[in-house]
């Protein structure tokens, strides 16, 4: 027998028996529960399931409650929706889990890093490179290029070294990059143009592609690669390399238009009659000035690193050379200029080695091949005395934080002195060059608005020249995040869903060694896999690769270095998942956590209290389902916890159950080996 009542003022039927949510998921409306579980008895633990008979006012849980005739129940009302997000923020107060890994996190692609880690470390190369491809179609490139956002977040830092990260990504690349091919769809009918074939552009050319459109991508130049051609040195990426990947985007049927320069060659409003949308990704080529006077007699850095890369690495040699800046263009420069058989090269900056932008290995390698610093110091003037220049700068000294947080130089009185040189290289930065009647920000770049890549109507921009001069990895970041809002404009395909929920236990500076290894027992302490350098002379004479890739055998054992931060449960946590459909802030009700503590006595099963919800459907499930009675709820308020009688863990026999797994909806319990 069924009766009549009514969901959000639509008549339904419900069959004797039937709880509330019963009847709405067989009339299509799904309403979230975290304890509900049908072969157990009612829990209504976890209230997420919360409706509102509208006759009463009550809030009821739609996991127990059945409906009464005629009764009408409000599920969708925003009244009903903040009473769930209120359920769920409460659970998320005390929920403390990692749900992903920091180096993840810190990536800006957002590449699954320990999912490939583990992948290549168990010789599943091209596995890992299907997992790189899905955030990073430039592999080999990044693999030697990237600053490594990852290992600086690796909680191994902790140790004192993080796990070789970006080798692992080089080494899959290396050697499955030409024989992988992805699985292409048909294409959609629209058509794309891509202007700027640097990083930026190449990605978002892929992922077009992968949505379906027709795409050509246009550059000035008579190569591809932008940037990674023309501003980063063989010795760090060789062109080969390069052409490799280039080659692969032309292999997925992507068009190359050499040669083309917008506004010159080409022009906007042409593009946007002819394709279905347009993306600027000209990157940022204007060198920013010195800031003295005499600033344009100063080689500009990305002019120098330009010129050397067309010439095949031949130029002449620069003689006594001063580069001024801190960051990687300008260690750029001082290591092209030893190569080029400058024999004095010395890199100038404001501030001290600490405050330096550029990666701490570049300018130990610097230093490794000769270049010299010095430190606290600031041009003032730059003037021509016969064949040579002569740079007059201050001593500095650093005063108070500025915006950048960085401790600001200040001149010292009466400290003026010169230095004399062949070539001065202005290495401080870039700007972007825009073109003639776009709108831009108050920085000069293209004004896109917040968090998008969008211009204006089909019109969208990518990479440094909407962001500023930031990394490869950035860029191809950006040049995804177009691909994917043009194939929401213009396909009606939804974003790809991004986690708005994340809860992590912390940084590595803000845990223990007890805290960092406990999630693994047979965590390695070995050494970090050392690269092999070339000899240092060969480094200093010749533009080749400074190192090698490490081996297949050396990233086996560095894999067993990767502590597996992450949340073995984060692809299918109901908590996450139904905190980030409610929009739900994890920090909405500050205070204490709870505290991290972990059984691991079981060989196969790790429970993990500080993800426990307390819904008790473990309990239920060992009672009800397999007929035991190992699990109970113990202690009262906020340290009750689920643990096992006399606290005497889990029987061995429990692995091949593992019922209370399947049910956990947070990953309390859960396998140890992650599967």
């Amino acid at each position: 027998m069924s009766i009549e009542f009514f969901l959000d003022g639509k008549a339904v039927k419900a069959e004797a028996g039937q709880t509330i949510m019963d009847a709405a998921r067989d009339n299509g409306i799904v309403i979230p529960g975290l304890c509900g579980d049908p072969r157990i008895s009612k829990t209504t633990s976890c209230f997420v399931c919360v409706v509102k008979d509208k006759k009463t006012g009550k809030f009821l849980p739609s996991c127990s409650a059945r409906p009464a005739p005629g009764q009408e129940i409000e599920v969708t009302t925003p009244e009903v929706l903040d009473m769930r997000r209120t359920a769920l923020e409460l659970l998320l107060s005390e929920h403390n889990g990692d749900c992903e890994a920091p180096c993840t996190i810190a990536c800006p692609a957002h590449a699954q890093v320990e999912e490939y880690v583990r992948a290549i470390a168990n010789g599943e190369f091209e596995k890992g490179l299907a997992i790189i491809k899905e955030r990073i179609p430039m592999p080999m490139s990044v693999g030697r290029v990237c600053p490594r956002f990852c290992e600086k977040q690796c909680r191994r830092n902790i140790d004192g070294k993080p796990v070789a990260i970006n080798e692992f990504k080089r080494l899959a690349a290396d050697k499955c990059f030409d024989s992988y091919m992805e699985t292409l769809p048909e294409l959609c009918g629209k058509q794309v143009a891509v202007i700027g074939g640097g990083p930026a552009g190449l990605s978002a050319a892929y992922y077009l592609r992968l949505q379906g459109f027709a795409v050509a991508v246009y550059d000035a130049e008579e190569k591809f690669g932008g940037m990674t051609r023309y501003g980063i040195p063989e010795y760090r990426l060789p062109k080969a390399i390069l052409d490799r990947e280039v080659a692969h985007f032309a292999k997925m049927g992507i068009t190359f238009v050499p040669g083309k320069k917008l506004g010159a060659d080409i022009a906007l409003d042409e593009l946007q009659k002819e394709f279905d949308a347009v993306v600027i990704a000209i990157g940022c080529w204007k060198a920013s000035g010195l800031r003295c006077e005499g600033e344009e007699l100063a080689t500009p850095g990305i002019g120098f690193l330009h010129n050397i890369a067309v010439n095949g690495n031949v130029a002449p040699n620069p003689g006594r050379t001063l580069v001024i800046g801190g960051g990687n263009t300008a260690m750029d420069c001082v290591r092209s200029s030893v190569r080029l058989g400058s024999a004095d090269v010395t890199c100038i900056y404001r501030r001290t080695e600490a405050e330096m932008p550029a990666e701490k290995i570049e300018i130990a390698e610097a230093g490794e091949e000769g270049v010299k610093f010095q430190f606290l110091t600031a041009p003032v003037k730059l003037e021509k005395r016969g064949d040579k220049l002569v740079l007059t700068c201050l001593k500095m000294e650093l005063g108070e934080p500025d915006a950048s947080g960085r401790r600001k130089p200040v001149a010292v009185p009466g400290s003026e002195f010169e230095i004399e040189a062949d070539t001065v290289i202005g290495a401080i930065g870039q700007n972007t060059d825009a073109p003639a009647g776009l709108p831009v920000d108050r920085y000069g770049n293209l004004d896109v608005k917040a968090g998008s890549t969008r211009i204006e109507g089909k019109l969208y921009a990518a990479g440094d020249c909407a962001y500023g001069a930031a990394t490869v990895v950035e860029a191809i970041a950006s040049g995804r995040l177009a691909a994917m809002e043009i194939a929401e404009d213009l396909l009606n395909i939804p974003m790809p869903h991004e986690n708005s929920v994340f809860i992590s236990r912390g940084t590595w500076q803000e845990m223990s060694r007890e805290d960092v290894v406990v999630l693994r027992d047979d965590l390695s302490d070995a050494a970090r896999v050392e690269l092999k350098f070339i000899p240092i002379e060969e480094r200093r004479t010749t533009f080749n690769e400074v190192c090698a890739t490490a081996t297949a055998e050396e990233l086996a054992a560095e894999g067993k270095r990767c502590i597996e931060c992450s949340c073995s449960d984060k692809s299918d946590c109901k908590l996450r998942k139904f905190s980030d459909e409610a929009g739900c802030r994890p920090n909405a009700y500050p205070g204490a956590r709870q505290v991290a503590s972990y059984d691991v006595r079981h060989p196969e099963i790790i429970q993990d209290r500080g993800k426990c919800i307390k819904c008790t459907v473990c309990v239920k499930v060992c009672k009800e389902v397999v007929n035991q009675t190992l699990l109970s709820l113990q202690k009262r308020g906020f340290q009750s916890m689920i643990g096992t009688a006399f606290n005497s863990g889990l029987p061995l026999s429990c692995k091949d159950c593992g019922k209370c797994i399947e049910s956990c909806p947070t990953g309390a319990l859960d396998w140890r080996k992650k599967r």
